[in-house]
């Protein structure tokens, strides 16, 4: 039978065994890192302007070994450029924080700023805005004050306005 093995390249086995143990660790470094990645992906979500794809290596099919870290390697990357992203991205929203928090305290400090709820990480229409108090009045008199605008427009429809019904049914 040893024969017939060495003799026919069909029967040989396709995974040597002294590739299973680092085929399994591979694997496992791969699950983790798929793991932190989904991770970083729930933490982020529902902001914008991140890359969670990993795109296909060929379909389903048993990948070899060199296949396998690169892999690895790839979504190693991916983790620490989604860390790095993250981290910068988190920094800028606290620093918007601050500088809401500053604002309000000290508006005339902060003439004409304006942050929205994109700048702070957070869903929404919302913005503060640092305006004179009474226009042009309290331009010239340095009044300011934060204003803060109530969220989002209501939706309207893309054609024009209906027009008022009077008491006689016309328009």
């Amino acid at each position: 039978m040893p024969d017939v093995l060495e003799r026919d390249p069909r029967f040989a086995p396709r995974t040597l065994l002294d590739e299973r143990p680092g085929r399994r660790t591979l694997l496992d470094q791969i699950e983790r890192l798929e793991g932190e990645l989904s991770s970083l992906f729930v933490s982020t979500w529902p902001r914008k302007g991140f890359d969670f794809s990993v795109p296909s290596r060929g379909g389903p099919r048993m990948l070899l070994l060199s296949e396998l870290e690169a892999l690895r390697d790839d979504l190693a990357e991916r983790v620490d450029h989604a860390r790095r992203s993250l981290s910068d991205r988190t920094y800028v929203e606290e620093r918007h924080r601050a500088r809401i928090e500053e604002m309000l305290l000290e508006p005339e400090r902060h003439k004409w700023v304006r942050i929205g709820n994109d700048d702070i990480g957070e869903p929404g229409c919302k913005h503060w805005h640092v305006r004179p108090r009474w226009g042009l009045l309290g331009y010239l008199m340095n009044w300011w004050r934060v204003r803060i605008s109530s969220g989002c427009p209501l939706v309207r429809g893309r054609g024009p306005w209906p027009r008022p019904v009077t008491a006689s049914g016309r328009a």
